[in-house]
């Protein structure tokens, strides 16, 4: 009898035990602008505001452009006595890479072009720059100019640039970073399955436990608008981070002219007009690489995404464009369609 009973205590602890790990903890929030989630299963109640927190408030102290007194701000006043931490350089050289494997495309120090047209942090622009003003500003962009050296004396580092007046920005790779933060914060916990989300930028490890299936994240349709939220295909990512680009959603149009301008500029040139690419989407080990890539995918032409992707073997890509018809088109990686959930 008493092993019958002993037998029932350890099924019940068993069936509980087992509730707990497939039962969703969840976290909401606000962050740079935006907000997160995160769908966590774990065998214990986790405590994460506390942790989350001091991710965002170092990220924003660190890395915003928003944030007055920031060091990336310090840094673009021309302040060369800023000593930043191993966050910014792994953001710093992760940018860099991303600027190589890209001819240039993705380029943090577009900044100055980017607050010409008044999109970024320096207040909105009634007026959209003349083209004699875009050719001055080019001379501040080139992440060529910027080096990141380690300071002698602590376990710093320092930015220094050839080219004084370079305004330096991460906002192009800021969520996908802050989305890796908090993945990493978790993985130090002990969580083995979760999915975290900032501002549609997402990653995910292990499965979703409820339904014992890999985490499942929409692509938007760019067809729905600027307030669309309608799902064009719905990816299965398992280990893996994907972010997603377009220019459907964020762009000012000039009253003097009527031309749309979009968010994206174009650093190799300067503009900010719109292209055939209207939207993308890029999968990859980390969600700061998913987000750079997308960005340099969105800013450059079609052809040179065809070119380049052949020797980017590391991320899986869908670029949407509108072709000379008018018709929405997609232009895929091979390995992307492994990730795309079969419409039943």
């Amino acid at each position: 009898m008493k092993k019958l009973i002993l037998l029932l205590i350890l099924i019940v602890i068993s069936c509980e035990k087992k509730q707990e790990l497939t039962a969703p903890q969840t976290f909401v929030g606000n962050a740079i602008g935006t907000t997160y989630g995160i769908k966590a299963f774990h065998d214990v109640p986790l405590e994460l505001t506390e942790d989350i927190d001091a991710i965002i408030d170092m990220f924003n102290q660190s890395m915003s452009t928003w944030v007055p007194g920031s060091d990336i701000n310090r840094i673009n006043d021309g302040d060369s006595t800023v000593v930043v931490g191993k966050a910014f350089k792994e953001v710093f050289d992760a940018a860099q890479e991303i600027y190589r494997k890209t001819d240039g495309y993705f380029d943090p120090t577009v900044g100055n072009l980017v607050n010409a047209y008044g999109f970024g942090a320096n207040g909105e622009q009634t007026s959209i720059p003349s083209q004699k003003q875009i050719d001055s500003l080019l001379q501040f962009v080139g992440f060529y100019k910027m080096d990141i050296q380690k300071t002698a004396i602590d376990e710093g580092y320092h930015v220094t640039t050839t080219q004084p007046g370079m305004f330096l920005e991460y906002n192009a790779i800021a969520k996908g970073t802050l989305v890796d933060y908090i993945a990493r914060m978790l993985d130090e916990k002990g969580v083995e399955n979760y999915i975290v989300e900032v501002g549609g930028e997402v990653i995910t490890k292990g499965k979703n436990l409820e339904k014992d299936a890999p985490f499942l994240v929409g692509i938007n349709d760019p067809k729905s608008g600027a307030q669309g939220t309608k799902t064009l295909m719905a990816i299965n990512l398992e280990d893996k981070a994907m972010a997603g680009s377009g220019n459907y959603r964020k762009y000012k149009v000039d009253e003097a002219t009527g031309i749309e301008y979009v968010h994206t500029v174009n650093p190799i040139t300067g503009l900010a007009q719109p292209s055939q690419v209207i939207g993308v989407n890029v999968i990859a080990n980390n969600c700061t690489l998913a987000d750079g890539y997308a960005t340099a995918l969105m800013a450059m032409p079609l052809e040179k995404s065809r070119v380049l992707l052949k020797n980017i073997p590391e991320i899986e890509v869908i670029i949407m464009y509108i072709d000379d018809n008018g018709m929405l088109r997609f232009e895929l990686t091979p390995g992307f369609n492994q990730y795309i959930k079969p419409q039943i």
